[in-house]
């Protein structure tokens, strides 16, 4: 990433919590906020949130009622999508499903196939906006609410876990988004996330243009036996760096000023050594070059490397997103290449021993309506699929967890899968629950405004 991005995507995660999220922002009540800190401790726990932007079809992995669909989709599935396979397990092979299907058979992956919201069905809410706003935030009233992670972030900070010497506690990968929203509780700059992209390029370290333009404004320290002004390429002496750094505390004698410069000479070197580092060998599980790949490889280095960043979140930049409104072809594609990935990803955490402590969450806006419409793409629907990965610590896997039924309206293009009335379903809002009960918040209730337990599998 070059270094004008990395200002660019750090100005978008950061101007939104330089501002109120409305005129009436709210505050935590921490006094009916119940904090275990022996959970937080024992879990240890770190997070990548995968963001399927656009609300993913479902069917990649279900397929249980797909001969049902194409008796009564407007379009032809087969036909379509020349032929459909289904696994074992009725996911979509050609759509990641044999993926899927590894990770369920190692037991390192729970696909639940009935995140479903009664609330948003009386409501009659299908759109992105909202959608995005109360699952990053976790809860349906979002009026200036926090979103998860800045409310975790404000918890951990009100309880010590999170200080001004704890590096990058949060990083984004996607740059602004609503999981970061702080609510009206005053908390530090320090909990805002640091901004990556999947190049890891080094924002904290100081390129040799910035050093020749120093010395242009001051042109009396031109004879500094350490500058060399014909040096282009990027690299500089370090005593040049360390008097530079001297220098400009010496004209600063704020402690807070001071500290951040060597906090930056720190996470400079930090950033070098997660660059440097070797993933190991995977064998057929090695990542492929896409882009999403190279995010997820570089969010598992980072988390691995350093233990106090607690959560993580990216979206699938690079394979597009999912709001397949038409030509939904290219979905099978999408989900083969971000199945591939979090396979390798899990991988990864095995071969480094993290998988019992580091989880892979991966959900979206919403699901869609599994009606093939004219254009050969789906509509917005209701029902959408959340994956667990990883986290063996504290979630005990189930592979398939709910059954769905589809509801045929009798009307052009309404079809959907609902839950069975007897089979496991949650809310949305239920992942926001899971994510906090993780770090240590016993009754998730304070924060997303209602009754929505964490998933089954969170021991």
């Amino acid at each position: 990433m070059k270094r004008r991005d990395f200002i660019k995507l750090s100005i978008a995660a950061g101007s939104a919590l330089l501002l109120p999220n409305s005129a009436e922002a709210k505050r935590i009540d921490f006094d009916n906020l119940n904090f275990d800190n022996s959970v937080y401790e024992n879990n240890n726990a770190q997070t990548i949130i995968v963001f399927l932007y656009g609300g993913a079809s479902q069917l990649g992995g279900n397929l249980v009622n797909i001969d049902e669909i194409e008796q009564n989709s407007q379009s032809s599935y087969n036909d379509y999508f020349r032929g459909i396979t289904k696994t074992e397990n009725n996911c979509w092979q050609e759509a990641g499903g044999k993926y899927m299907e590894e990770m369920i058979k190692n037991g390192d992956m729970t696909l639940y196939r009935s995140c479903y919201s009664p609330t948003r069905e009386r409501e009659n809410n299908k759109s992105h906006g909202l959608c995005v706003l109360q699952n990053q935030r976790g809860t349906f009233d979002v009026d200036g609410t926090g979103g998860i992670v800045g409310n975790i972030a404000a918890v951990l900070y009100k309880y010590g876990k999170v200080d001004a010497d704890t590096p990058m506690p949060f990083v984004t990968m996607e740059g602004d988004s609503h999981f970061y929203d702080m609510s009206d509780d005053p908390t530090p700059t320090y909990l805002r996330p640091a901004a990556f992209t999947e190049e890891l390029s080094n924002p904290y370290e100081r390129p040799m243009w910035s050093i020749r333009r120093w010395f242009y404004y001051n042109k009396e320290e031109r004879s500094h036996e350490h500058y060399n002004e014909s040096d282009d390429k990027g690299g500089f002496d370090p005593q040049l760096t360390k008097d530079m750094d001297n220098l400009a505390q010496s004209n600063n004698k704020n402690k807070t000023i001071k500290d951040d410069f060597d906090k930056r000479a720190k996470l400079d070197k930090f950033v070098k050594e997660v660059s440097n580092a070797e993933v190991p060998d995977l064998g057929d599980d090695n990542y492929t070059n896409d882009i999403f790949s190279k995010k997820l490889k570089t969010a598992i280095t980072l988390l691995d490397k350093n233990p106090s960043t607690k959560i993580l979140t990216l979206n699938t930049g690079g394979l597009g997103g999912w709001d397949d409104h038409n030509n939904a072809r290219n979905y099978v594609t999408r989900m083969e290449y971000l199945f591939k990935a979090l396979k390798s990803a899990t991988a990864h955490l095995k071969a480094i021993n993290k998988i019992d402590t580091i989880n892979i969450m991966v959900f979206g806006d919403f699901g869609r309506n599994v009606n093939l419409n004219s254009a050969y793409g789906w509509d917005h629907g209701n029902l959408q699929n959340l994956y667990v990965i990883g986290g063996k610590k504290y979630f005990t896997h189930q592979g398939i967890v709910g059954e769905t039924v589809l509801d045929v309206t009798g009307k052009l293009n309404r079809l959907w899968l609902k839950p069975k009335d007897d089979t496991y379903t949650f809310e949305p809002l239920s992942i926001a629950a899971t994510i906090y009960k993780l770090y240590g918040i016993e009754n998730p209730n304070a924060l997303t405004g209602g009754n929505y337990p964490p998933v089954n599998a969170l021991s």
